[in-house]
């Protein structure tokens, strides 16, 4: 490993971590409030990354930009309203990141606006950034309708009366993302406009909170 992929490294790691955390923790929490105590059992309600990260997913996370976490899981006949709660609990992942991303925003300005940016080396400056910029990118990739991401409950929900069907979306989905992924990654092509969504979010987000700061 290069010096370069090393620095790259040292400065996501922070925000994949903490993103990813916030992210199943909300799963869990919501599915909790929902009526179902089975992520509670397993110890999912908890801001501990390590109940949280799949090995094999947050090493791809870091090194080829797309992986997992562990999934929480929940009994969908436990929940008080089913048909609502599953969207709730799939949009509690991804809406947790946006609100992370605003907060974390908002104090990178607070404390630009006190000058204590220059008073810190380079690679904190830069482990800020990438961790608002990953929180968006969470937020994004996880709502598009594409099974297992969080978005796609909001399509495929209804079809769990089908079994059949309900299980080859899931599964054909799944290999759909991967090799839409594993394209983009390795042939330099864009099938899914995920970047420009974030960069998008990112500047116009702290241009509101931050205006002074220009990237």
């Amino acid at each position: 490993m290069g010096a370069f992929d090393l620095m790259r490294i040292l400065t996501t790691l922070p925000g994949i971590i903490l993103g990813l955390t916030v992210h199943e923790f909300f799963h869990a929490y919501i599915a909790h409030r929902c009526g179902d105590n089975t992520a509670r059992d397993q110890g999912r309600i908890t801001l501990n990354p390590l109940k949280h990260i799949d090995p094999l997913g947050f090493i791809l996370l870091i090194i080829a930009g797309f992986g997992w976490a562990k999934p929480v899981m929940f009994t969908e006949a436990n929940l008080k309203n089913p048909k609502i709660d599953v969207i709730k609990i799939a949009l509690a992942g991804p809406l947790s990141n946006a609100i992370l991303a605003m907060l974390l925003s908002v104090l990178f300005s607070v404390i630009n606006s006190f000058g204590l940016w220059s008073g810190v080396n380079q690679l904190s400056y830069e482990i800020f950034l990438y961790a608002i910029v990953i929180n968006w990118g969470l937020f994004v990739f996880n709502l598009i309708p594409i099974p297992p991401l969080d978005g796609s409950h909001l399509l495929t929900h209804p079809l769990r009366k089908h079994p059949a069907i309900y299980q080859g979306l899931y599964k054909y989905g799944t290999l759909s993302l991967f090799g839409i992924l594993i394209a983009e990654s390795y042939l330099n092509v864009t099938i899914l406009p995920i970047s420009p969504v974030i960069m998008f979010l990112f500047k116009g987000f702290l241009s509101l909170v931050a205006p002074q700061i220009s990237f």
